[in-house]
């Protein structure tokens, strides 16, 4: 059964299913639009967004918005989340166990959104969403349809950050998501609850 923004939102705020979210400061459950065309879902908040309780606000996050924004999106166009809730610690990789763990909360967020399409940040989204035996730099810049949506992973921010060569091929991305939303109809509004 399809849960509200205000049932999930707690549910996220009440999860204590690993460990991890015992030394956190803040669950980052993502922000934005609720009747976003499109998703950004990335890896795990960091140390920036653990003391704000946002998604992508660090120097990643500053890129990521750039990077909307050369595309002719803002941030609070689309609805931007993580495949965990919670900063691992020292910035690690979420296991596959956290990951299973925060899954459900990022699927009902997709439900309640019903998003045109979704933009899988690295390799850990890539992984989660569309399957463990894929690798970013091969799977990056392909579109896959699932349920009427389409799935686009492309390099994460902080991997442009670290590797500028790869900026070229992420702005190529970019522009054949851009071009996929603009030739999808116009999304009809949720009816239901929102989260803010």
């Amino acid at each position: 059964m399809l849960t509200s923004w205000a049932q999930l939102n707690a549910d996220i705020a009440g999860c204590t299913k690993c460990g991890i979210s015992a030394g956190i400061n803040h669950k980052v459950p993502g922000q934005g639009d609720p009747d976003a065309r499109l998703m950004v879902i990335g890896e795990g908040p960091g140390a920036q967004e653990d003391r704000q309780g946002l998604a992508f606000v660090g120097a990643a996050g500053q890129l990521l918005t750039q990077m909307l924004k050369a595309i002719g999106l803002s941030r609070e166009e689309v609805f931007i989340g993580n495949i965990v809730k919670c900063r691992p610690p020292g910035n690690r990789v979420p296991t596959d166990g956290e990951a299973a763990n925060c899954l459900p909360y990022l699927r009902a967020q997709t439900a309640l959104i019903r998003p045109q399409a979704i933009l899988l940040l690295g390799a850990t989204a890539l992984k989660h969403i569309l399957g463990p035996e894929l690798r970013i730099t091969k799977a990056r810049g392909q579109f896959v349809l699932s349920k009427g949506v389409y799935i686009l992973p492309t390099f994460h921010p902080a991997a442009l950050l670290r590797d500028p060569g790869k900026k070229k091929d992420a702005w190529e991305d970019l522009k054949r998501l851009r071009d996929i939303l603009s030739g999808l109809p116009e999304k009809e509004k949720n009816s239901r609850d929102h989260p803010n």
